[in-house]
């Protein structure tokens, strides 16, 4: 399992010789995990950051906490694991000076848009000759095409996902709490996932445990409020629970996009015309994916469904997704980006109207040679539950 992170670094540190970039600190847990294999516990959120260390030539390094330590050496195919413990000498700091004050180091690759504020100001404050290169682009590079080793990974994220839905969908009653739901969807998830794990070799530090506060809001007005949490409000007869999966499926370091709303006993006709808009213009965008197109040609295929329905702009119709929440490039307007085979992305149809009632659907898809797949095939059609 470990040769594809090898794999990546190898590649990563051709980018880096490429570029003059003597050595790469990579803080992004998402980009940590990308090239070596670890997904910790502590961040900086804790005053406690993991880092890895990247030179152009040579072998990497991680810095973490002592605390971290013992899990990082079963979980990564990195050797050098340099620990430092709360309140001795300089902590992390000394560690990453032990890197760092090499006389050949001039040019510093740094994560400009995710490094945290800690960490950059002390790299600008004790090597203030030293040039910061930004790794933003080589990194989105990279992550662009998914591996086939990639895509059957996030397929099987693509079954817990649809798992959860099923699980919340089974939930949905008049009667019952918003909390409820969610927590079927928890559990349903979490025991796909563990159908995809074992208890051996490197699986057997993956948590299955499907976790993050999730998106979920029932009745009429509060649908608007596109990113509400689960409350103690219970459903009624006639109206729609709206579930996102978004931030709640982390399987092996992929992440996908996928939301479903489905209505109790009957749906008003507002919502119905509301929700067929909202499955056109995702059908619009998804009609147009294919390898030579570009993206924000997407973007404008379901804007204009939404234009012609009486709505406003769209922000966006998706976003790449894989090893982060967002990647490039993004199906917006101003993003020239051609489609290759091997992106994927959250593709979303949405209409909402403030303080009244909204309608929403989303999926992850793989583009192919031919056009694309679903990564979340699951139905979608307006459904009343009875």
């Amino acid at each position: 399992m470990w040769d594809i992170f090898k794999k990546r670094t190898s590649v990563f540190q051709q980018h880096m010789i490429k570029n003059n970039i003597d050595v790469a600190v990579i803080y992004d847990p998402d980009n940590l995990y990308y090239f070596s294999a670890f997904m910790g516990y502590l961040g900086m959120q804790f005053g406690r950051p993991t880092l890895l260390m990247i030179p152009g030539n040579g072998e990497p390094s991680m810095v973490t906490p002592g605390l971290e330590a013992e899990m990082a050496q079963k979980m990564t195919w990195i050797n050098d694991i340099m620990e430092w413990s709360d309140g001795l000498k300089r902590e992390w700091r000394d560690s990453l000076d032990m890197i760092l004050k090499n006389p050949h180091i001039e040019r510093i690759g740094i994560e400009k848009d995710k490094i945290h504020p800690i960490l950059l100001g002390y790299i600008k404050t004790a090597y203030p000759n030293a040039e910061l290169i930004d790794l933003t682009g080589i990194l989105s590079k990279m992550q662009m095409i998914k591996s086939a080793e990639d895509i059957e990974i996030m397929r099987q994220a693509g079954q817990v996902s649809i798992a959860m839905c099923k699980g919340g969908k089974a939930a949905i009653a008049e009667g019952v709490p918003e909390y409820e739901v969610a927590l079927a969807v928890i559990t349903a998830g979490t025991r796909k996932a563990a159908e995809y794990l074992t208890d051996a070799g490197q699986d057997r530090l993956f948590s299955p445990m499907i976790h993050n506060l999730q998106v979920l809001q029932s009745g009429g007005p509060d649908l608007s409020m596109v990113h509400r949490r689960p409350t103690l409000r219970r459903v009624k007869r006639g109206e729609s629970v709206y579930m996102c999966f978004c931030e709640m499926n982390n399987f092996k370091g992929f992440k996908l996009g996928f939301d479903r709303q489905y209505w109790i006993k009957e749906v008003p006709d507002r919502d119905a015309e509301l929700y067929k808009i909202a499955l056109k213009a995702q059908s619009a965008a998804l009609e147009m994916i294919q390898p030579g197109v570009i993206a924000e040609d997407v973007h404008m295929a379901a804007a204009r469904v939404y234009e012609k329905a009486g709505f406003g702009l769209c922000y966006r119709t998706g976003r790449s997704v894989g090893f982060s929440l967002i990647e490039q490039p993004e199906l917006k307007s101003g993003d020239k980006t051609v489609l290759k085979a091997g992106m994927t992305f959250a593709v979303d149809g949405a209409v909402s109207i403030p303080e009244t009632t909204a309608a929403r659907v989303g999926d992850s898809i793989v583009v192919t040679k031919n056009g694309f797949e679903y990564l979340t095939p699951f139905p979608k059609e307006l459904e009343v539950l009875q």
